[in-house]
């Protein structure tokens, strides 16, 4: 395995072509680095804390991380998968069969604190108005079940839903028929209706002939009701996502290549746990 050692050092040294490493020869196992690498990742210790319980130093704890983070990634990205309508059909939970049993997936947004970059430009195309912070966001949608089926790559905070829906290339994975369940800020009907496919949010309130308020009828309700309970799971999902301590606290600039690993690499873990929307 080649070890990371910087984004400016690509080029091969000859003692990883012939094999001969000069120095000490290595302390941990690959199985430790493993469990080094995903302790890590879960408790978000600090580096200097598994320097420690390690035996080995602080620069060659995030060595190890950033080698296996990217060497999972690449192994589990494949496994983030769009099922089959027929699959979806076959364990969609009786709560959308109910109400909307032609949904295929749910789709949200969710956005990772990181640090203030320098650079004035870069600073403001991160900066969430949401949040009050500087943030990387992404696009996460989820089966009816629960079970992750898209994660787009990492996007400024200031950048708009509608924006990363367009070229995340979740638009391209999209099939006649589809029904994509999604919150109000998904500014997407004319984009689905391309694919001849149909968006589910609930619906926006009416002025009020009758004075200066606003108001739904009393079907709106019910179906903004129905929607709420539904929708409700793709937050569910990007909690449990967050349970990966590292990817729910502000992640340090020079990390920021790493975000989307560990994004994917926490969504394949979330799809081996048990379904967080049972069938019956």
């Amino acid at each position: 395995m080649k070890y990371w050692t910087g984004s400016d050092s690509t080029e091969e040294k000859r003692y990883q072509s012939q094999g001969d490493k000069p120095g000490p020869s290595r302390k941990l196992s690959m199985s430790d680095e493993l469990i080094m690498t995903l302790v890590r990742f879960r408790l978000a210790l600090p580096v200097y804390v598994m320097a420690h319980l390690f035996g080995v130093s602080g620069s060659r704890v995030s060595s190890v991380f950033t080698t296996w983070m990217f060497c999972l990634f690449h192994i589990f990205k494949g496994f983030i998968i769009r099922p089959s309508r027929e699959l979806i059909k076959k364990f969609m939970p009786s709560s959308f069969l109910r109400t909307f049993p032609r949904t295929r997936a749910i789709i949200d947004c969710s956005e990772i604190f990181i640090q203030r970059p320098r650079n004035p430009s870069t600073n403001a195309r991160t900066y969430s108005t949401y949040k009050s912070h500087n943030t990387v966001k992404f696009l996460v949608s989820i089966t009816p079940t629960g079970a992750f089926n898209f994660i787009s790559e990492v996007w400024g905070g200031n950048t708009s839903d509608r924006h990363i829906t367009m070229h995340s290339g979740f638009l391209e994975l999209v099939s006649p028929g589809d029904e994509i369940m999604a919150d109000r800020g998904f500014t997407i009907r004319d984009l689905l209706t391309e694919r001849k496919a149909y968006l589910t949010i609930p619906p926006f309130t009416r002025k009020c002939k009758w004075g200066k308020g606003r108001y739904l009828s009393v079907k709106e309700i019910r179906k903004t009701r129905q929607i709420a309970n539904l929708r409700i799971h793709v937050e569910r999902a990007i909690q449990r996502l967050k349970t990966f301590k590292l990817i729910s606290q502000t992640i340090p600039w020079n990390m920021k290549s790493l975000i989307h690993p560990m994004v994917v690499v926490a969504a394949f873990f979330c799809n081996l746990q048990k379904p967080l929307v049972k069938k019956n």
